[in-house]
């Protein structure tokens, strides 16, 4: 290995790449931005004021945030539904003015002072949910026009009884500890404002009503065409931005005992920015309430902190207005780029230098050498299927086979002439099985492993393993399971190609070719399923050796074959049986002289294998060209391979012609033919086998006839 490339190795291999693009595709990145601004605006006014984290400061500082944080979660709630309410400044000032007058001016118990804010947060959220919901106007007219509603008629009620409520002698011990109390150091409105957000987070979370809201604030003309209703939908949110307006003017009530011309002046503007500083998108749909809390911190801290350090109101507006317009921009611009951005980092290939190997030319005189004997096959369903993977046969000797319409067809013997659907599974069937109990197991692409039984009744076994602990995509999910075998106790042991890719990534992750298949297995006794072997290149077929203590399992992208024991005195151990193919294995299926049959899906090129030796140039060439003009593994010649117990290979079957199967992707041998699919072709291929067994069935080679 030169030096060039010992340090490409180096370079693509062991600097860890691929994982910005896998943080980025997770939804927790978009509250990055606003957490790392959180902790600078902390830090940054912490060390600028001196005092900034006495508890005496932290007190008053953390009772005007539960306030505000409030109301935030309800604007929040509002935008998620795609809306916008600018009028809770005006409610958050009615409704405080209502409390005080309660119980300053009517001497009415505490609780129908909470009972009045509330009431006026619910009768503006109400009025504004039916003009923007029902009525269906503008929201941010609407709301701008009760906001100066609002605020008219609170300037009229200040003015007119704001000196009773200065002047009045009555007194709660209450309403005072409601202000100014704690509990275990915590302030009143601190717990009440952490109350409503985890209520709010659960409910969009985890609530049906919750996910209508993030339906609707995504598209409202889906969320209809779904049966959501939208307007109650919309209506609600608005309800909800009151009720929390209510609830924050009745805390600042009770602490400050009063209300003035300032209360809830420019809180809309205030709220706002935090809501989108916190990531919340404007277009609605996007965001979560723990961004609009962070954004709440920021806001607060940082308004509080400029006052404390000298600057008037108009610096803090200034700074308010330049916050919100770098926050649209960054949310419009990454709503808009992220996936090219993501299309521009995830794919990072690695260094891989691929093995030396024989020809497989005709007549090169290597155990690879091709022939033209797949040219010579019977078609079954040609032109009625599409993309049969894989093909099984039962003990009747009617053949089964996937199409990429998600159906199962089932041909009956002796002709195979006759077809019918015998399962819809919904995803794309890939490797087919038979347990003892005479039920289809299949892998469905990028869905999991299924079970059919023979009265076609479709049951998921199994969609998921456990999550690896160092993971930053969810590897718990299978993305790309692929072919599955059934043991002599009913295990079922199956791969899973890739963990970074769907299955109809296949080709980004050859191109990739970082080692991220594995080897599972589900135990139906238990119901678990276990990952076995890890971290290779896209783990592929599999097939239960015929001492049913073993397996093969193919690791296409690698041209290797390994052999597992999961029994026995060598249970737990994995060996590499072939190695340095010229092709690249897919299925492995029992033969009847107690050989395995093996799929080459693709042949190795020089120009492929050159390409892995050079990850730049791969990397660039995903950044440049458009996908059909990239450099992919040759997967249009293919053929067919039998090797022994020992890895051996005795016989190789191939399609020079190019007319029959030149790209095969599975194969079965019963009573003396073989039955070829491949996942691009149109048709079934039938070769009889001279030298083969004519009663030898691969059930009866499992299961010794039984169903």
């Amino acid at each position: 290995m030169s030096v060039r490339e010992t340090l490409q190795r180096w370079r693509y291999n062991y600097i860890p790449d691929h994982l910005i693009g896998e943080i980025l595709t997770k939804r927790w990145t978009d509250s990055a931005i606003p957490f790392l601004a959180l902790v600078v605006t902390i830090a940054a006014f912490g060390t600028a004021i001196n005092g900034f984290f006495k508890p005496a400061s932290l007190s008053d500082s953390t009772r005007q945030l539960g306030e505000f944080s409030i109301v935030v979660t309800g604007l929040t709630i509002v935008m998620l539904g795609g809306g916008i309410d600018l009028s809770v400044g005006s409610i958050f000032a009615l409704a405080a003015f209502a409390a005080v007058s309660s119980l300053f001016i009517f001497d009415l118990p505490v609780w129908v002072a909470l009972l009045s804010a509330v009431s006026v947060g619910i009768a503006f959220g109400a009025l504004n949910g039916f003009l923007i919901g029902y009525v269906r106007l503008r929201a941010f007219l609407t709301t701008l026009v009760t906001f100066i509603i609002g605020r008219a008629i609170y300037d009229i009620l200040v003015v007119s009884f704001a000196s009773k409520v200065q002047l009045s002698d009555v007194t709660s011990d209450l309403w005072d500890y409601i202000g100014d109390g704690t509990v275990f150091g915590i302030a009143i409105s601190v717990i009440v404002a952490a109350l409503i957000a985890l209520v709010a987070h659960i409910a969009l979370t985890r609530s049906r009503p919750g996910w209508h809201i993030l339906a609707v604030g995504g598209s409202r003309r889906s969320a209809h065409n779904a049966g959501i209703k939208v307007r109650q939908t919309v209506f609600m949110t608005y309800v909800i931005s009151g009720i929390c307006c209510g609830i924050a003017g009745f805390l600042f009530a009770c602490r400050l005992s009063g209300a003035g011309p300032g209360t809830g002046l420019n809180l809309e503007i205030m709220a706002l920015t935090a809501a989108v500083v916190g990531g919340n998108s404007l277009g609605g749909g996007r965001g979560s309430i723990v961004k609009g809390l962070m954004g709440a911190v920021i806001v607060l801290v940082m308004t509080n902190g400029l006052i404390r350090l000298g600057y008037g109101t108009g610096t803090n507006q200034m700074v308010l207005g330049l916050m919100l317009a770098v926050a649209v921009t960054l949310d419009i611009r990454w709503l808009k780029n992220r996936h090219k951005v993501l299309n521009e980092v995830y794919v990072a290939p690695i260094y891989q230098r691929m093995g030396d190997t024989q020809s497989a030319e005709p007549g090169s005189g290597t155990p690879y050498a091709l022939n033209n004997n797949l040219a010579k096959t019977d078609y079954i369903g040609l032109g009625e299927l599409e993309g049969p993977e894989d093909v099984i046969l039962d003990e009747d000797d009617n053949l089964y086979c996937g199409t990429r319409h998600g159906e199962i067809i089932r041909f009956f013997a002796p002709d195979y002439k006759r077809s019918e659907v015998f399962a819809h599974t919904g995803g794309f069937p890939l490797g087919l099985a038979f347990d003892k109990a005479g039920n289809l197991i299949s892998c469905v692409g990028a869905m999991g492993l299924y079970s059919i039984s023979p009265d076609r009744v479709v049951t998921k076994l199994t969609a998921e393993t456990r999550r690896s602990w160092t993971s930053v995509v969810d590897d718990a999910r299978l993305r790309d399971p692929n072919d599955c075998d059934v043991a002599p106790d009913g295990r079922i042991f199956f791969t899973d190609s890739t963990k970074r890719y769907d299955a109809h990534d296949w080709a980004l992750d050859s191109i990739e070719s970082r080692p991220t298949g594995r080897l599972l297995c589900y135990d139906p006794k238990t119901g678990k399923t276990t990952t076995l072997l890890d971290n290779y290149l896209y783990a592929n077929g599999v097939c239960i050796a015929h001492d049913g203590q073993s397996l093969f399992f193919a690791e296409s992208w690698a041209c290797r074959v390994h052999r597992y024991w999961f029994d026995g005195p060598k249970a737990g151990e994995v060996e590499c049986v072939i190695k340095d193919m010229p092709g690249y294995p897919d299925n492995i299926n029992r033969a009847s002289d107690g050989g395995y049959w093996m799929a080459w899906l693709g042949m190795r090129t020089p120009s492929y294998d050159l390409s892995l030796r050079h990850p730049s140039m791969r990397k660039r060439m995903t950044r440049r060209l458009p996908q059909d003009e990239w450099l992919f593994p040759n997967i249009n010649t293919g053929g067919i391979v039998k090797f022994d117990e020992t890895g051996k290979i005795v016989e190789t079957l191939g399609d020079l012609s190019g007319l029959s199967h030149p790209m095969v992707t599975s194969m079965r041998e019963h009573k003396g033919s073989l039955f070829v699919g491949g996942i691009l072709n149109n048709r079934v291929g039938r070769l009889p086998l001279p030298h083969a067994k004519p009663d030898w069935t691969g059930i009866r080679s499992y299961w010794g006839g039984a169903k």
